[in-house]
């Protein structure tokens, strides 16, 4: 196994020209990309390589806030920085409807008289966290398909990266679905260093990752640092937290195992098997 020394513009051309050969292999030169962009580092970032890789107009950044979203101007300083065509689309009435319809259908217990007053908040109370959680995500991934069959000829990137991979961070079928992946093999760190690379603005290639729901970074709710997974990963150096990162990587490789989606792959050490 080599010694893991990251050039990040090195491997920012490799990821570029990977997308390239790709979108050529699974389309033409006329196919676009549409980009769930969150106002994070890794939507961010997936949204400048592409716009490197194949030009501003044929990138489109969608936005898709549940309700209120506090940092949606992080979301609007990216398209704008990049000068990309991008949609807005709230997905509350969707998700709202869908809690509508799992209580009338008795899948949850609500208070008839609090469900047909539309006391929302008390009828998303009785959803469980995991619900809360992952069918936002859901949603929100049919949505960038079915803006995808709207317009037609058009490729969904996937925005995962591998710290979160190994750790199952993120939604089977929400977010780790797609049609490619060009960064899920790399490390937070490395997508960080690739947006300052790309000029990307600091306040999203160094903003702290979160889900953007329960107010608490993906660390916290982890209770491990990405900077500890990513060392195990690439340096095979077992921190405080290495046995919890180890349960979380066993316990949720099934996913990346089924959604096995095309990706750009590093010329770099991986000792975790993904």
């Amino acid at each position: 196994m080599s010694e893991y020394n990251f050039d990040v513009a090195k491997i920012t051309a490799e990821v570029v020209d990977w997308i390239q050969k790709w979108i050529s292999a699974n389309g033409n030169e006329l196919t676009k990309v549409i980009v769930g962009v969150s106002g994070g580092k890794d939507s961010s970032v997936v949204s400048a390589l592409m716009v490197k890789a194949l030009g501003k107009d044929r990138v489109i950044g969608v936005m898709m806030p549940n309700g209120e979203q506090k940092d949606i101007s992080d979301s609007q300083t990216l398209v704008s920085h990049l000068g990309i065509k991008n949609f807005t689309v709230n997905i509350a009435q969707a998700y709202e409807g869908l809690q509508s319809a799992f209580a009338v259908a008795g899948v949850v217990d609500v208070d008839e008289n609090a469900f047909f007053d539309e006391n929302k908040k008390l009828m998303n109370d009785s959803f469980s966290p995991v619900f809360k959680t992952n069918t936002p995500a859901r949603l929100r991934m049919a949505t960038l398909y079915g803006i995808g069959a709207q317009i037609g000829n058009c490729r969904v990137a996937n925005t995962c990266n591998l710290s979160e991979d190994l750790v199952g961070y993120s939604t089977f079928y929400g977010d780790a679905a797609g049609d490619f992946a060009p960064i899920n093999k790399l490390t937070t760190e490395e997508v960080v260093a690739i947006g300052d690379y790309l000029g990307l603005p600091s306040s999203l290639t160094h903003k702290a990752p979160s889900d953007g729901m329960c107010g608490k970074t993906d660390e916290d709710n982890l209770g491990f640092t990405y900077h500890e997974v990513n060392e195990l990963a690439r340096k095979n150096i077992k921190a405080e937290n290495a046995e919890k990162i180890l349960a979380k990587y066993k316990a949720n490789l099934f996913k990346v195992k089924i959604i096995a989606l095309p990706c750009y792959r590093p010329n770099l050490p991986l000792f975790l098997e993904i």
